[in-house]
Order: C-alpha cells, then structure tokens, then sequence
C-alpha cells in the first residue's frame, strides 16, 4: 500500500495533501465533487450499490452510506463510520459488493460484513452479518489442509471472489458466476474454481451477476502437447473435413453440451426440457417431428442475408473462439425461425418455447446483427436461451434446478457434419500455419453439474478428469496465442481462413490456395516477443487472457452470445490486446490494455461502454479522443469512469453513461440527456489534484488524489505519463510500419539475404524494447495506485534489463545503417507507405519537409534512444525531491548518470555508424565486399598519407585503416586483415632515427609504420590502443558502459587471450589457435586447431607447444585418431606422455623430438586381436634398443633381454607358458650363438643354436637323472633331433664328475646391473645429472621442491587427481630434512622417514622411480614369468636395486656413509634399537662402540619389498615346492598328535612341559589329550611371519617367538637359566610344528637371500639358523 514518504522529501504528513477522496454522481458542467472527509489519507476505496467503503493510513477500515445490515442505522450516513471490529487488524485491501464488503489482513485473511442472505459473505446461518467477521477458507486438497492467504476480493451482488496468493480463484455465494462444479446455492464455504486452477491469475472483478478475471497466458512449452480427436466428454469427432472441388475444408467447429446453462421459460409449465446438447448430433426428434434441413448445394456459399446461416456461421466462428465447449440450445442450421429458412419448408413448432414474446423484434434484430459490418462476432442463438436472470436490480436467491431429463439422440449426424464442413469455409478467423492452426483447443474436460450429468452420455469418465489434464488439453492449442507472436502476415493469414490444404490432397487444392501456402516463410519475425526473460519477475506479465463467466443476458461475457457460462470461459477475442486490468459494473465489463486503450462490452442501455457500435456483446474500443491515454477504469451500475493522460500530464477524468437527476440540492437534471454517445470529459477534475485512482459503484462515483508536494507526485505521474506516451508510440510503430514491411512479399529480395537478416534482428530486438516499455509503463500505473516506495521503482532496481535492451536494439540499428539497409528499405517503404512517407512523418512529428527518405526512416528507428534522456530528466527531477543524504537521493542520481551515460554512448555508436557508412560509399568495390561486416565500424584511416609503411617501394601505396576490429593494409588491389585481438602496438623511439614511427607486431608479421608527425603518431597510437583494448574487453566493457565504464589503460596488455587463424607459417598453416598470448606469440594454455582435424590443447611458450598437452591426429584409412597426452618442449613431444594409436597400440613413456626415447612400455593390440603384446624397456629415436621385456601373449613366450633396433640382439631369456627355459645370444631376432635350454622335467641342452628353438652344431644334452649326450645336434627341440656323438652313464662313484654336470643358469642372462639403465638414467636427470652420480647436489633438491611445487598447483586445479592422504604427504615433504654435515643417528631416523614418504607418492623424483620398478618387476616375473627357474635373476635384480637407489641416496645426502658404515649412537641414552639385543645372548663385539650399520637393504626394502612381494614369494613357492610338500605331509602328519606326546616324541626335556595352562584366566591342567594349547603364545607369533614382508621383520618375528618361549619356560622354572642350544632345539621344533606354516621353505629362502649382510653372525643370524635348521629337520624326521 501507499507507504508515508519519508520525511527526507521534505514532506508534510499532511492528511490535506495525500489520499484526498472525492466524491460525486454523473456528469453535468455543474457538479462539484464532495470530499469524502477522513482523518487520515485513504488508501483505497470500493463502493457497492448504496454504500460504499475505504481504507485510510494505519489500516483503518470506514464505511458509508445505506447499511441496513447494521442495527440502529436506518438511513443514510455521509460520514464514513469505522468498523470497529477491525481496529486490531492489519488490513491491506477493502471490496464492497452490491450489498455486502469484504476485507484482507495483511496475513491473508478475509473478513466479510453486510447482506448474507445468499451466502456471499461466507458465513453460514446467518441472512445479515452486521460486522466484519473472518470467513475460514482451508485447502482440503494440500495435506495436511492448509489456510488458504488472500491477496485480494472481488465482490457481487450474490457472490464474492477471492485471490489466493497461489494465484488461485475461490469463490462462495450463489449463482452460476461462482464459476463451481455444484447445483446446490447458496455455497457457504469458499470453494476453489476448479477450472482456473494451475493457472496463474492476476486479477479478479465482480459484476452483479457475472465474474471476469485477468490470467496470465501459459507459456509456450506448456500449451504445446498433443490432442484427442475427440471430445473428452461427448466423444464426437473434434474436426471434421470436407472434400470440396478445388480444396479441403476442415472444420473445428465442435459443441459439447458443457458449460452453458439454458432454461426453459418459467410462464410455461409444459415439461419441454432444458436443452443441452451437441450440433453434431441434433436432438431435436422430439420437439420438431417434421424438421426439415436446409443444406446449400456445394459450391454455394450462403449469403449473409439468411440470419440462420448467419447464425450457423456464427456459432462456428465463435466456438472457434472459445475454449470452452459448451452449446447453443439448437443448431442454427435447424431453426427455421426467418422468412428464407420458413419458405425452404421449416416448421414453427419451436417458437413457443422462445422466451421472447415478440417474435417480430427478434428477427428484426437478428436481421440487424446479421447486416453488421463485423459478421465475425454475433448474438448467437439467441433463441430459447435465457439464464434465469431478473432484469432488476434485485435477483432471484437461487437458480433454477437443473433438469435431469435426458433426451433421445437422433443420428442425423453425418449430414449435419457435411453442412458445418460446408459453413465453416465461409468463416473467417485467423489462422498461422497450415496444421497448427487446426484449433484443436475445444477439447476440454469441462466439469458440469452434478444434477446434469445425468444427459450426458460419457459423464461418469469425464468426470475423472484431472484437474491437470484439463489445464493442458485446453491450452495445447494456444501456444501461438500465448507465446503472442501473432503472425505478421496477419491480412494473408485472414485470406486463408478456416480452409486448409491438407498433403495429400494436393491435386485438389486450388492453385491460389497453393501459391499462399507455398509462400516463402522466412520472414515470420516475432514481432511480439516473450518477454525479456530476466524481466519476468519483475515487470507485469502484458501475455494475458479474460476469462469470464456468469449470466450472460447483456453481452457482458463478451462471448458473443447472450447465453450464461457455468464455467470461466476464455474471451478470444482479447487475446493478444495486452490486457493489465479489468473491471465490472453491474451488467457490462471493461479491459485496460497496456496501450492504454480500454474495451468494453455487455449492457449499454446508458451508453456506459463509450461506444455506440452494436452488438454490445464482444468488448470493442471505447471511443477517445485523439491522444488520451487511459490508465485506470471503473464501472458502476450503469456509467463507466476513467482515468486518463491529456495533453499535460496532470490526470484527467472521463464519465460515459447514465445521467444522474439531482433531487433537491441543485437544480433538477431532465432525464432525456442522460445518454452518453462517448465518454465525456469531466471538467472539475483539474482541480482534483493529481488523481491516482477511480472507483464506481450503484450511481457514484470515487476519485483519490493527491495534492502536489515538493514536485514529488507531479514527477512520479510525469514518468509514469511519458512512459505510456512513449510505449504507445511504439506500438503504432510497430503495427503502422514494422509490420507493412515485413509483411510485404518481396521483401528479402529487395533487400538481399543479409540485410533482411539485419532488418529482421531490428525487428526483433524492436520488438523486446517495446514489450519491456509496456511492461514498464504497466508497472509504473501501478505504482502510481499503491505504494510509492521510490526504492520500488524497476527503473531503478533492475536498470541493467533497459540498458541491455537499448544497447542490443541500437546495435542492430547501427548495423543496418552501415550496410546501407536504411537506403534498400526506402523501395519498400514508399511501395507500403506512399512516396513522401506521410505515416513516418506522422510518427516523427518533425518538420522536415524535404529530409531524404533513408533519413527519416534512420530517425524514426533511432527514436527510442531520445527516451533514455527522458529517463535521465525524470530521474533527475525526482531525486530534487529528496535531501542530498539520503539513500534514494543517491539512488536517483546513480541511475540518471546510468541511463544519461548510455544516451550518449549510444550517440556516439550511432555517430560512428554513419562516419563508417559514408566511408564505405567512397571505399573502392571490390573491398568493400570483403571487408564490410555489420558490426564493424572505422575509427580512422590514412588516405591523407599521415601513415605509411617504412621501407616501402617509391611507387607503392599503402593505405592503413584502422576498423573497430582489424587493422586493414590496403595496396593497390589487394589488402590484408589484421584482427586486433593479435595485434601489438609500441612506439619506436625517435632519439636516433628523428622519423616518428610505430612497430606494429601480429602473429604472423611485424612491420614499421610511419606518422607525418608527433601528433598523428600519437593520434594512431592511441586509437590503435583503444580499439585493441575494446576488441579484447569485448563484450566485457559493452555491458558496463553506463556510468561505470573502467578506467581507460594507456595501452592495452601484452599478455591477452585472442584466437587466431595463421596464413603463412608453414606448420600453422590454416590452423585456428585460441588462448593466450604474449607480444604476438602464443604463449599460456591454449588450444590449436588444424583444418585436417588435428588439435593441441595445452601449454605454450614462445610460440611453441611447450608444457603439458593433448594432441590428436585423425587416422583417415581407419577413421580413428592417434591420441597424445603428456609433455612438450619447443614444440615437440618431450618427456613423459601416452601415445594411444588408431591402431589400438599404447605406447607410455619417454619421449625426445617428437620419437619414443627412453623408458616406456608399448601395448599392441586387445587380447581378442591378432597379436596382443607388452613390450617395457628402453627406446632410442623411436626403436627398441637396449634392455627391455617382451611379453608375447598370443605365443605365451617372455623375453627378457637386449635389443637392437627392434630386433632382439645380445643376451637374453626365453621362458614359454610350457616351462621351457633358455638363455643365451640372440642375432637377428632369433636365438643364434650360445645358448642354454631346460625344459619343464630338467632335460637342459648347452650349446648352438641357429633359429628359435633349433639346434644347430657342438653341445651337450643332459637328462634328468644325470645321463648326457656330447657331440652334435640338428633339429627343433620338441621335435626329433639329430644328434652324432657319445652317450655318458654316470657311475654312483663319480661324485665329483656329477657335481659338474649341474647346469649353471644366469650366466648367459643379462647382468642386474645393466637391466633399466634408462628408468635410473631418467630419474638421475630430473634430478639434473648428466650421468649417475655428475651434478650438483644443490641443483637435484631445487628440482625436487620445483616438481613438488608445479604438482601440487596441479592438484588445486584439479583436487579429484589426489588423495588427501597424498596431499599430506607432499606437504610434508616441502620440509627438506637437512642434508649437509655429519649424519647422526636421529639425522638418519630423518632421512629414513623422508624416503618412505618420498616413495609413497609417485610425485617425487624418488617415488616415480620406485613406482617405475615396480611396475617392470610385475611385468617381468608376472604371467609366463613366474617361471620358477628366474627365481635367482629376480633376486639379484632386487639387490642391484637397492644399490643403485642407494647410489642416489648418498648423493641426494653427501655425508650418508656408504653401505656397512656406521653411525655412532648418542652414548647418553640408551640405544632405540640395538642390533644385537637381547637379555640373554652376550652380543659379539662388531665394533669398538656402539653404533648404527648402515645399510641399503635396512633402509629401502621397506619400502620396495612390500610392492615386489607377491611376484616374488611367488616364484620362492615354486622354486621350493616339491621340498615344501614333503615338509608339509610332515607338519600334518605330527601335528594328529595331542601336545604331550609331541613333546615327548621331539625329545623336549620334561622339565621344560608346561603343567597348567591359562585358558581365558583360567587355570586349566595339561592333561595328555590337551592338544594345541602348550607353548599357544609362541606359536600365534610365529604364525605372524607370514604377514611381514621384509627379512629384518620376519627375524623380529623369530625373535619374539624365542622370547614368548623363554618367558613360558621362565615361568615353569621360577629361576634364572641360559638356554642351550640342545635345550633350545626341540622347544622351538615343537613351535614351528604346531605354528603350520605352509610356506616355511620359501620364508627362509628369501630371508637367507635378502638378509642384511651385517646381521648374519648376530643374535638374529643365530636365531634364523635355528629356523632354518628346524625347517630341514622336519622334511627327514622319520616317524616311528
């Protein structure tokens, strides 16, 4: 509501100066309004037929008039009196109804007083309720039921209305304006309308006895769904076609019974039912035996002088007009009630029913309405139809009950539809595309009354009905509608009418027919947009629809027709006229439009609708003067006020209708002048003030209005007045010249394609200014009505909406003015408008006689630019109002230099427009092709030689001109284009030279351009700059032009980001690269493009792709692409990357000059193709060469060897999926030279080889129980072999001789040392070595920390690429332990803890390398490789890890001692853990004192064994499986046996027998069948060997397990003893037994294999001896 100014405007609260109320009756010269006089400004006011009530400041709710319902007031009071019943309450809005009034609270509650005899106050049991009494209103359909909050009331004579602020209709009271599924009144309780519901409805307005509201339309996706072809509840066809001679008639013109209430007259008792029913099926059987039909013969149209068919025609065109189905009583095609319909044979029967006693007016009138120009709305069938409505003031309390006599249904149907078909061609109605327009949008599940449903046949399903479904249905079609985009075209659209070609019948389509529908579509330009889309929520909605329904007796449903509507009922015919507010007297209704025109239709006994055109019942124009604009209506009994913009922008008011005799005060007025032709103008308004709202009731009328204070109101009505001057100077251009244009034919010819284009995006963005300026204007209205917060002024809170719009529409303004299209349209325009254009002049109101026509229509299109300075003066004179301190003050002025500052950055755009346009006219042809686009614009140019070009020839011309985007180099017929986004500008110093010169860099090309003189220097320098600075914020800068433009750079930046497409360079040529820049090189992240489909994403530097990047090639032959991603450095693939090959191969690793160089591994092929396989090892330029691993899936063979130019070359092994084993020289690829063979049973041969597998020349086979061959061997091994030589037997006694013959393996193989010399070669470099060990140590930590650095920025960028737990671990190690100076032992702990994390995160240099290991030692010994005969090689290669990552250990940390060093304990505390340790064992001396050993393997095995384990036990496993199997029968064998007989059966001495155990705290006798449960401690420590992975835990595992038995034994002796080992041997036998170790061979293999050298003669070599022995003493025990 209106909300007080705040005093910083300098206000009075005056009650004298706002919200002044003014009263008065009819329109005589004389009359002067009373003041309505209320302590404080009213807010709002409504009046009913004899009183009326207002709302003041501070929520006071008054009443005046005749309140019969109150007691104690008789007569009539003058003064408001106020309802004391509502002091506690906040109320916001107040309605009055003919005898009751209604107010909201501001939380949503309706309180209701006055006449209740019908129900319309809500409240049942009582006829009067004498004070404001709250009405309850629940949503029973939400659960739990929810209150339903009220925004605003519209009240009747019977009934009342209720806006939710869902937006929903509720309605209470009696009669069919309610608008509800019920037959029984009154309804007490409010009820929602089911048939509004999901919509979204903005007003509501009450007549006495019909409803109206405003809705807002569906948007397009909404309506758009598809159709039933048939009606939801009389299930006839929807449309029908009728083949005619030249063309296809389809009719859409379907009827269902719903949604109309027809009566039969009252006078008559005669039990002639109420009709309801369908015109495609007449039933008229009953009431017209000898009906006859009158049918015109085909190709005749029916004239319009036969009033039946006029009817006919009618009630097609007008249910094509509703959405509704409902029916006239009969068909007018069967009411032979007109001379011409009687004399084809018709029968009178009917007209006794007819309600109309004179039958003679009837036809006279129906003769009227048929002769009527506009033959497109009627009365229709208005015969024997009437809704029981007194033509009184007072009404009957209840309708008629509806009749349940349902009527027999005659199938005349087929006839009948051929006659519609026929008739519906002579209809015309709008129509946009051929199929769509199919106006499917009958089909409706309408709901009816209950007491109805019997007739109709189908009810029970129509009435399952969703509501849901309805709302669709119903729209579906009105997608054109809602979305409004009306067709341009619209006079040929109207040609087409309701005929419609359909495909398959062309060859009967008429040939006119044919060239309509062929024509060319492209010029369908919206011209009546949706909305700005961000505008939505802010501005009013201008997409609306009136719904309306009721008695309809006057016409003031505004259907057409007199007929009642039970249902809302769409007007169609106010679809797209923009309505914004409606209003309702007692029998006739208004509509306000947007373009401030009003509408009105229904009673117009008093000339209350402002027109004289009849019929009265489709709403027509009221009639106004030239230029008066109106912005706010209201209806009474019978008069119509309104609110208007004359020439000043101070209100003026409008009276049409009855004449009001004044009784005694006064001098009494003659009743025959109280007939108004059109509204009169009321003079006394201009002494009103300025007036903000009107309002009518019974016979008077209401004016509010404020006085002028400080200027403020005068100001917010000026806007509010220049905004609806200026958007109804936008329509009329819209529809008088944007329209004629694009509707003409050959327009894009005239044009050409581009300029039609152009034209077409002015139109449209037109279009956008104009629906935002109304939507705007509408918004401003209401504003001026409630709350003049100025903090809610849209202009002010969402100015970025208008500035954009301005900016894109004077845009596309500009465009076409540099292309000359204001010169193509003045064809066109003079073809539509005449030769001097009066219609542009017209709008232009200039006085330019003789301006050339392309000028005016430039001004004409550039007239809304004018508005914005409108705004900046409006603005500005508001915030005069307001103390320079306060907020709106600042407000105000901000937003004036917002649109102030677009008004003359438009100026200027468009200044440049035309500059550019005239240049062009001089600009030699042939380029002006080429190089004019429509947004660009010239900034300067050098045709006065200030500019040219150093070094140049004597006879050349150099032309530069410098447009807003390019930089163009003009010779003498060729030019070259250089895009600014690409272009560098600095000035070459003049000191040495004295020539004033700029160096100008692009891509591609650099060049030194001259200037005349310091200032032209200077003038090019800067334009250069601001034009390269623009190009570049683009869009960017675009958007905060008003007011806040960014301060202007001296030049622009050298670093940018631009796209570019090079021509010269070689390698770049034609590729497209967008991204950044430094001073003309690509250089940043970016993305390169070339035509053949390759593309390089990534980083570049200098030029060139250096950094981390994707590159992708098309494999044209097997359209795939070749896929890299990895590292670059000057341009080529350097470093570590993944090349995936069309061809499916894999290839990851080094790379070196765009070759595979260094480490990598090569994966061919799925395992379903021809030849899968995995080669890792080392490359040089792109060939395998060096050591490397061949895995051959398909031939299931392993290599392991060297190689040479891909060829398999030098020492190497073979081992097969079969168990063969080989070693020796490969040559060529084959086996060739020296070589060693085993096969899986131990046969080996030693000696030649010639091929694969083929044995050739000197060697020596031996089998495996010892027997050998010496001699000469040919043939493939598997197959038969030629052998000449001798055959040994060995004897038992040549011991030493046998010893020999054992076949010696890893000799031939490759040495550890030499396998992945490339992995460490690799790591050393990142390191920044030239070779192992040759660098700095400085320089290796600075590349750790700029690795660590650049990973984890890697990681911000993308966090899903890292653990968290790896984030910490980086973290940690930015901290360098400290590395130079004498290595302690809590310095070691340091540098022992940094390198087990350094190798848990593959990030760093130490982690890559060990992940890389790895990763080749799976790839090795996995699969194939898990041959047991590598076992050795495996073991080794582990041990030369270890040293070789020692070596960069102890360079990383120079003062680490080498391997077997030792680092001296600090002597004061006692050592964490000496090596030698334990209570009982006196440690041997190694050293003099006490210190740390170092070693490789106690530092980094932790770290490598536990990755490489599971390869290697492996391998262990088989190795010792036959052994482990004897051992194991063993272990289960003895483990049958209870404990005691164990002990006893190993010799273990009984004093050392356990007596009791402890079994959970319990003590428990060991009795002799106890089993598992003696020495349980020990044993479960033992069993954890097989958890641990290094050698140094398993001891540490032997050694608890020798401490659990000594601590058991200790217990049993209660005295201090030394072990021996003959005590020891058996206890710890009995351990190993019972632990059950499965893989006990294996464990002590690797243990003895990998254990630290310096622990094998300590207490741990001692302890693992005793293992080891156990381990061998179980495989012989002999079990007696």
């Amino acid at each position: 509501m209106m909300e007080n100014q705040t005093n910083s405007s300098g206000e009075e609260d005056g009650s004298g100066e706002r919200g002044l109320l003014h009263s008065w009756k009819g329109y005589s010269c004389s009359i002067t309004p009373e003041r309505v006089l209320v302590s404080r400004p009213v807010l709002q006011a409504s009046l009913g037929t004899r009183h009326g009530i207002l709302l003041a400041e501070g929520s006071q709710v008054y009443s005046f008039g005749e309140m019969p319902w109150k007691s104690g007031m008789a007569g009539t009071t003058t003064v408001p009196v106020l309802e004391m019943a509502l002091s506690d309450q906040r109320v916001v809005s107040v309605a009055a109804g003919s005898f009751h009034s209604g107010a909201v609270t501001e939380g949503g509650v309706v309180h209701m007083w006055g006449e209740n005899a019908s129900g319309q106050c809500g409240l049942s049991g009582a006829t009067t309720v004498p004070d404001p009494r709250p009405v309850e209103m629940v949503d029973h359909e939400t659960s739990p039921s929810q209150p339903v909050r009220v925004l605003e009331l519209a009240c009747g004579e019977q009934h009342t209305l209720a806006l939710s602020d869902c937006r929903e209709v509720w309605a209470w009271g009696s009669g069919c304006q309610l608008g509800l599924v019920t037959s029984v009144f009154p309804v007490w309780r409010p009820q929602k309308v089911e048939h509004l519901a999901g919509r979204y409805v903005l007003q509501v307005a009450c007549g006495a006895f019909h409803s109206l509201a405003l809705v807002r339309c569906l948007a397009p996706q909404e309506a758009r769904r598809t159709l039933p072809d048939k009606c939801g509840q009389c299930h006839q066809l929807l449309y029908t076609m009728t083949d005619k001679e030249d063309h296809v008639i389809i009719s859409d013109s379907h009827y269902c019974p719903l949604g109309v209430e027809l009566a039969e007259t009252r006078e008559q008792p005669s039990p002639t039912p109420r009709l309801r029913t369908s015109p495609s099926e007449p039933v008229l059987s009953r009431l017209c035996p000898s009906m006859e039909f009158t049918v015109a013969p085909d190709g005749v149209q029916p004239t319009d002088n036969v009033p039946g068919n006029q009817i006919q025609k009618d009630t097609q065109e007008e249910e094509k007009d509703q959405t509704s189905s409902r029916t006239p009583m009969t068909d007018a095609a069967a009411l032979p009630l007109t001379d011409s319909s009687k004399s084809s044979g018709g029968v009178e029967t009917l007209s006794k029913s007819s309600p109309y006693p004179d039958e003679q007016a009837l036809n006279d009138y129906l003769k009227r309405l048929s002769d009527h120009s506009l033959a497109e709305h009627v009365g229709k069938a208005s015969v024997a139809v009437r809704c029981d409505q007194p033509t009184g003031d007072t009404a009957d309390a209840g309708p008629p009950e509806p009749s349940t006599t349902s009527l027999p249904v005659n199938s005349v149907g087929s006839t009948f539809n051929s006659l519609v078909a026929s008739c519906a061609s002579a209809v015309g109605e709008r129509m946009a595309s051929t199929y769509e327009a199919l106006s499917l949008r009958k089909v409706m599940g309408y709901y009816y009354p209950s007491g109805a449903a019997g007739c109709i046949p189908g009810s029970s399903e129509a009435l399952k009905e969703t509501r849901e479904e309805r709302v669709r249905l119903e729209d579906s079609m009105q997608g054109k509608k809602s979305s409004s985009l009306g067709d341009i075209r619209e006079g040929e659209a109207d040609g087409l009418s309701r005929r419609l070609s359909l495909p398959g019948l062309l060859s009967q389509v008429s040939p006119r027919l044919l060239r309509k529908v062929g024509r060319p579509r492209v010029r369908a330009v919206a011209l009546s947009p949706a909305a700005v889309p961000e505008s939505e929520e802010h501005l009013p909605s201008l997409h609306t629809e009136v719904w309306s329904w009721g008695r309809g007796k006057e016409g003031q449903l505004g259907h057409g027709d007199i007929l009642p509507r039970l249902q809302p009922l769409c007007i169609k015919s106010l679809n797209n006229k923009e309505v914004v507010r409606v209003a309702a007297g007692a029998h006739h209704s208004l509509a306000l439009t947007a373009q401030s025109q009003v509408f009105s239709w229904g009673c117009n006994t008093s000339g209350q609708l402002g027109h004289m055109d009849s019929p009265s019942t489709i709403p027509r124009l009221t009639k106004m003067s030239e230029g008066i604009r109106v912005w706010d209506v209201a209806a009474g009994q019978q008069h119509t006020v309104l609110l208007a913009d004359g020439d000043c922008f101070q209100p003026i008011l409008y009276y049409s209708g009855r004449q009001i005799k004044e009784g005694t005060s006064g001098t009494p007025q003659s009743d025959s002048g109280g007939y108004t032709q059109q509204p009169v103008l009321l003079p006394f308004c201009m002494n009103l003030g300025y007036v903000s709202s009107v309002f009518a009731g019974g016979q008077s009328c209401l004016a509010l209005a404020d006085r002028n204070v400080m200027g403020f109101i005068a100001s917010l009505h000026e806007l509010a007045a220049a905004e609806r001057k200026f958007y109804c100077k936008l329509s009329s251009l819209k529809s008088q010249i944007l329209r004629p244009l694009l509707a003409l034919e050959n327009l894009s010819t005239t044009l050409g394609s581009t300029t039609a284009q152009l034209f077409q995006t002015l139109a449209s963005n037109f279009s956008r200014l104009c629906h935002l300026t109304g939507q705007h204007a509408t918004s401003l209205t209401a504003f001026l009505r409630c709350g003049r917060d100025i903090k809610g002024l849209v202009l002010l809170d969402h100015a970025t909406i208008f500035l954009d719009t301005y900016k894109e529409y004077c845009g596309s303004v500009g465009n076409l003015l540099v292309m000359g299209g204001f010169q193509a349209l003045v064809k066109p325009s003079q073809d539509a408008f005449g030769k001097s254009l009066e219609c542009v002049q017209q709008l232009l109101e200039s006085g330019e006689e003789n301006a050339p026509s392309s000028d005016l229509l430039v001004s004409l299109f550039s007239l809304p630019v004018r508005h914005l300075h409108d705004y900046g003066r409006l603005l500005l004179k508001l915030a005069t109002c307001f103390e320079v301190s306060t907020v709106e003050y600042q407000k105000l002025q901000d937003s004036c230099s917002k649109y102030e500052t677009l008004a003359l950055h438009l100026k200027r755009k468009r200044k440049e427009a035309e500059y550019t346009f005239h240049f062009w006219k001089s600009f030699p042809g042939k380029m002006t092709d080429s190089l004019r686009k429509p947004p660009r614009r010239l900034i300067c140019e050098s045709s006065n030689k200030a500019l040219t070009l150093q070094n140049a020839g004597r006879f050349s011309v150099n032309w530069f001109i410098l447009f807003s985007d390019a930089l163009v180099h003009a010779q003498f017929s060729t030019h070259h284009v250089f895009p600014l986004a690409t272009l560098w500008v600095e000035p070459v110093s003049e000191e040495n030279t004295g020539l004033y010169g700029l160096k100008v860099t692009s891509p591609e090309e650099s060049f030194t351009l001259l200037a005349s003189s310091p200032m032209e220097k200077a003038k090019w320098l800067r334009a250069i700059n601001q034009s390269v600075d623009q190009a570049l914020s683009g869009a960017a800068q675009e958007s905060t032009v008003p007011g806040s433009s960014p301060i202007q750079r001296p030049e622009p930046p050298i670093s940018r980001t631009a796209t570019y497409t090079f021509y010269k360079d070689s390698r770049l040529k034609d590729a497209t690269y967008e991204g950044r820049w430094v001073a003309g090189k690509p250089h940043g992240r970016g993305i390169l493009k070339w035509p053949d489909g390759r593309t390089y994403i990534g980083a570049f530097k200098n030029g060139l792709e250096d950094g981390y990047g994707e590159y992708v090639v098309p494999n044209k032959t097997l359209n795939k692409d070749d896929h890299y991603q990895g590292h670059w450095k000057e341009g080529k693939m350097h470093g570590f990357g993944t090349y995936s090959y069309a061809t499916g191969e894999v290839y990851e690793g080094s790379f070196q000059d765009n070759a595979r160089h260094g480490h990598g591994m090569l994966r061919s092929g799925k395992l379903t193709s021809s030849s899968p396989s995995v080669f890792i090892g080392q490359w040089i330029q792109d060939k395998k060469t060096g050591y490397g691993v061949f895995d051959d899936i398909t031939r299931g063979e392993k290599y392991m060897g060297m190689w040479q130019d891909d060829m398999r070359q030098g020492n190497g092994v073979i081992v097969t999926q079969f168990g063969l084993y080989y070693e020796g020289a490969f040559a060529n690829n084959k086996m060739m030279g020296t070589g060693t063979l085993l096969s899986e049973d131990d046969t080996a041969f030693e000696g030649e080889f010639s091929e694969d597998w083929t044995l050739n020349g000197k060697g020596t086979l031996t089998m495996p129980n010892g027997d050998f061959f010496e001699g000469t061997f040919s043939g493939v091994w598997g197959t038969g072999l030629k052998v000449s030589g001798t055959y040994y037997k060995p004897t038992l006694y040549e011991t030493d001789k046998e010893k020999n013959r054992a076949v010696k393996l890893g000799l031939l193989a490759v040495r550890p040392e030499e396998k992945w010399r490339a992995v460490f070669e690799e790591c050393w470099s990142r390191l920044g070595c030239k070779a192992p060990g040759q660098g700095e140590n400085w320089k290796a930590w600075e590349n750790i920390a700029v690795t660590l650095t650049a990973n984890r920025r890697q990681h911000r960028d993308s966090p899903e690429l890292l653990s968290r737990s790896h984030n910490k671990t980086l973290e940690s190690l930015e901290f360098i332990p400290q590395h130079v100076g004498p290595v302690t032992a809590e310095k070691y702990d340091n540098i022992r803890r940094y390198l087990v994390k350094a190798c848990d995160t593959p990030l760093h240099p130490l982690g890559q390398l060990v992940e890389t290991l790895v990763a080749v030692y799976r790839m090795t010994y996995v699969g194939v490789g898990a041959n047991r005969r590598l076992l050795q090689q495996a073991v080794n290669e582990i041990k030369s890890y270890l040293s070789r990552i020692f070596q960069l250990v102890r360079f990383l940390f120079p003062d680490l001692p080498e391997e077997g060093g030792i680092i001296p304990e600090p002597s004061s505390e006692a050592p964490e853990k000496r090596v030698l340790s334990s209570p009982n064992a006196s440690p041997q001396p190694e050293s003099p004192q006490p210190g740390r050993i170092v070693s490789s393997s106690a530092l980094l095995l932790p770290v490598l064994l536990p990755r490489l384990y599971p390869p290697l036990f492996t391998l262990y496993a088989l190795e010792k499986e036959r052994e482990e199997d004897v051992y194991w029968e063993c272990v289960l064998r003895l483990n049958k046996q209870p404990d005691l007989a164990l002990l006893a059966f190993l010799g273990v001495q009984q004093k050392f027998w356990p007596v009791s155990i402890s079994v959970l705290g319990e003590k428990k006798q060991v009795l002799s069948s106890t089993k598992d449960s003696c020495f349980a401690s020990a044993v479960e420590t033992l069993q954890q060997i097989s958890t641990t992975f290094t050698p140094a835990d398993k001891l540490q595992v032997i050694q608890q397990t020798f401490e659990e038995i000594t601590q058991e034994v200790l217990a049993l002796l209660r005295e201090d003893f030394l072990w021996s080992m003959d005590d020891l041997f058996p206890v710890f036998l009995y351990v190993v037994l019972r632990a059950r170790i499965r893989n006990l061979g294996s464990e002590v293999s690797l243990i003895e294999d990998l254990m630290d050298p310096c622990v094998q003669h300590g207490e741990h070599g001692i302890m693992f001896t005793t293992l080891k022995a156990c381990y061998y003493q179980i495989q012989h025990e002999k079990i007696t």
